[in-house]
């Protein structure tokens, strides 16, 4: 049997991560942040990816 993997929506990425979802919107247009993808007009993200990117995070940046 496959696990499901809930997919996240933008809030809650930016619930998880702390920030304003405006955040999130300037970070995918400048080309940063956790890698979404389009499903029909809404962004998804997986949260294994999301976790990913935080952890290489350099916190001196």
């Amino acid at each position: 049997m496959q696990t499901v993997v809930r997919l996240w929506a933008v809030q809650d990425v930016a619930e998880y991560l702390g920030v304003p979802i405006k955040t999130l919107y300037e970070w995918r247009r400048h080309g940063r942040g956790p890698r979404a993808r389009r499903v029909g007009k809404h962004l998804r993200y997986d949260p294994e990816h999301v976790r990913a990117w935080f952890e290489s995070l350099d916190d001196r940046e």
